[in-house]
């Protein structure tokens, strides 16, 4: 039985926390190695992987401008922290067999290559998974709209979001036991009801580029593979809905 997938190349965006695992903070090895499978799995049936990852396990932006650093010292902190993250995956990955690169928006010749559009086309297109680090490079603008902004510029067929749960809900399932997932959402859907799939920035730039935004769980073991072989539990964003 074939298991052609349903998207050609991806970008996956994954929180801080998704690396998190069990743990209070910091970068839990285990959930990376789980999580690197998951990508090798990805690229074994035929999808081209790009990935986003956030910082909110180690540095959150907004928090700490909460506390009185300055916003603008305070982003570019969690643009250190993503780096971080990255270099922990980037690792993890490596150590399943799978070639990586990392391509930062703040330069950082000694851990990883400047994020150039051209070269981080060339790299998936022979073969590896490439991380993307530090955001856009530029305060004010969340690993989310980073996340769009790369899946537009490497032409990703989707937009995968990992998340702690199956799908966007009408309220947080943790909370609410009668909380109603969707299965589809048009992006105005998401705007109009201010519903927390990704920032608003993000959802336009998704929506003007024609992006599917697909949001499932990166903690239920084995679905990534699923979703891109259509067989996932997940919520489908994208127009027409």
């Amino acid at each position: 039985m074939s298991t052609e997938p349903n998207y050609k190349r991806i970008l996956l965006k994954l929180s801080g926390e998704a690396l998190m695992g069990s743990g209070a903070y910091g970068i839990d090895p285990d959930t990376a190695e789980r999580v690197s499978l998951e990508i090798k799995h990805a690229k074994q049936i035929g999808t081209e992987v790009c990935v986003v990852v956030g910082g909110g396990n180690i540095f959150r932006g907004l928090k700490g401008a909460a506390e009185g650093l300055d916003r603008s010292t305070a982003d570019y902190m969690g643009m250190l922290a993503t780096v971080m993250n990255a270099l922990a995956l980037q690792n993890a990955l490596e150590k399943v067999g799978v070639d990586t690169r990392v391509l930062s928006a703040i330069p950082m010749a000694a851990v990883s290559e400047p994020y150039i559009r051209r070269r981080a086309i060339r790299h998936l297109e022979r073969g590896r998974v490439v991380i993307f680090a530090a955001g856009t490079g530029n305060p004010f603008f969340t690993t989310d709209t980073a996340a769009a902004l790369r899946a537009a510029e490497m032409n990703c067929d989707a937009l995968l979001k990992g998340t702690q749960v199956d799908g966007v809900y009408n309220a947080d399932p943790k909370v609410d036991p009668n909380a109603v997932r969707y299965d589809r959402l048009s992006y105005m859907d998401v705007l109009r009801q201010d519903l927390k799939v990704m920032d608003a920035s993000a959802i336009s730039l998704s929506r003007e580029n024609n992006i599917p935004i697909i949001v499932f769980s990166i903690q239920t073991k084995n679905e990534l593979g699923k979703v891109l072989e259509g067989k996932g539990t997940c919520t489908i964003v994208g127009e027409g809905e």
